[in-house]
């Protein structure tokens, strides 16, 4: 059987084995619920403000200005949705690009039928959108304002600190919302350096289990709520804490930060090599910006002559896991909003594949798979075109 070379990693990521075990204590030993007054729900709201206190250092908020969600989904949701309804008194204007994950631009498809308005805006070849466009769509009655921190298909960077600046010069009170699902521990992310309000990132894309995310919130910012109940997390989402899943997330995150340096060194090291060896095949084109100024995490190929999904289920025979474009729609096939964004024609979409490296990974994964490719192909090719 082949070696298993898992590069789908924006997809989900595997659990680090020590925050595993750690999970695993947490649900046998300090089961209780933190919200009980016994020694037991005492026990597991020391762990769940731990784990607070943990991700807030490495966002450098406040423990206070976290809520824990279920998953980015919810972060993002509860975001926009909860921060428009908020402010509707005082707008209904929103602004995002044409890029953004499902989770914000179904959230302001569905804010567009309660009656607001949305501004969608483009982006260059590279998926970048410019602070200057930004800055002309903000309006007296834009309320929230939506951009990305990574993209989850071609790996573009936006320059939010810029667009936090364009928004606040033009609407102080509009709220600036990041997904930062796909940066949060592969960038050094500080919300308030950026003139971010509110930002988004889920545990699962960093080695912590599925079923875990985090919203922050700043200071004086008003949310309506999406979850109601119990009045837990201040209100804010209510539900029964999972704490288990809370301290994971910020085990996982603790720990890709406390090497962060030589871990990203790694990351890009490992991209350049793939781009490099996957470039010798003909005809095959990378997506995007490449350097420094891209994720490190995050490669886009387009494989010209061969659908996706064949190549992609040809690569899995060899062991070789990648993805035919995000899995955050689930897997039927789709188009990408974001490759019909930066130009790609419906041959280009529909031949391209995601390559996405974690810290578990290694050159030799890279090298293996980009000689899978290499090998499979023109045999594809030459069965295809016939």
């Amino acid at each position: 059987m082949a070696r298993e070379i898992y590069l789908d990693n924006s997809a989900t990521t595997r659990v680090f084995p020590e925050t595993a075990d750690y999970m695993r204590r947490i649900c046998l030993e300090a089961y209780g619920n933190p919200s009980s007054m016994h020694h037991k729900g005492v026990e597991a709201e020391k762990i769940l403000s731990e784990a607070a206190r943990t991700l807030a250092g490495l966002l450098k908020v406040k423990p206070a200005n976290l809520v824990f969600t279920s998953c980015g989904t919810e972060s993002d949701n509860t975001a926009i949705i909860g921060g428009a309804l908020a402010a509707r008194r005082r707008g209904t204007h929103l602004v995002t690009t044409r890029i953004e994950h499902p989770a914000v631009l179904e959230s302001m498809r569905f804010l567009e039928k309660q009656g607001f308005t949305v501004t969608y805006l483009p982006v260059d070849r590279d998926g970048i959108v410019s602070p200057e466009s930004v800055h002309e769509a903000v309006r007296p009655d834009t309320v929230l304002v939506s951009v990305m921190h990574t993209n989850n298909e071609i790996g573009s960077l936006q320059p939010l600190a810029e667009i936090g600046r364009a928004v606040k010069d033009k609407n102080p009170a509009a709220l600036f919302h990041t997904d930062a699902v796909q940066g949060f521990g592969k960038d050094r992310i500080f919300p308030r350096q950026l003139g971010v309000d509110l930002l988004s990132a889920s545990g699962h894309k960093i080695h912590a289990p599925k079923g875990i995310g985090l919203l922050y919130i700043a200071d004086k910012v008003r949310i309506q709520p999406m979850v109601l109940g119990g009045g837990q997390q201040r209100g804010l989402r209510s539900g029964t804490d999972n704490v288990a899943g809370a301290a994971a997330m910020a085990m996982s995150a603790g720990r890709l930060y406390q090497n962060f340096d030589e871990d990203i060194r790694a990351l890009r090291a490992m991209k350049a090599v793939f781009i490099e060896e996957v470039l010798k095949i003909p005809e095959v084109r990378i997506n995007g910006r490449t350097g420094e100024d891209s994720a490190p995490h995050i490669i886009s190929v387009t494989v010209p002559g061969v659908r996706a999904e064949v190549l992609l289920h040809a690569l899995e025979d060899r062991g070789v896991y990648l993805s035919a474009g995000s899995a955050c729609a689930s897997n039927r096939p789709h188009v990408s909003e974001t490759l019909k964004a930066i130009g790609l024609s419906s041959d280009g979409t529909g031949s391209t594949l995601r390559v996405s490296l974690s810290v578990m990974n290694t050159e030799e994964d890279v090298r293996e798979a980009a000689a899978a490719m290499a090998d499979l192909i023109p045999f594809l090719r030459r069965y295809t075109r016939r």
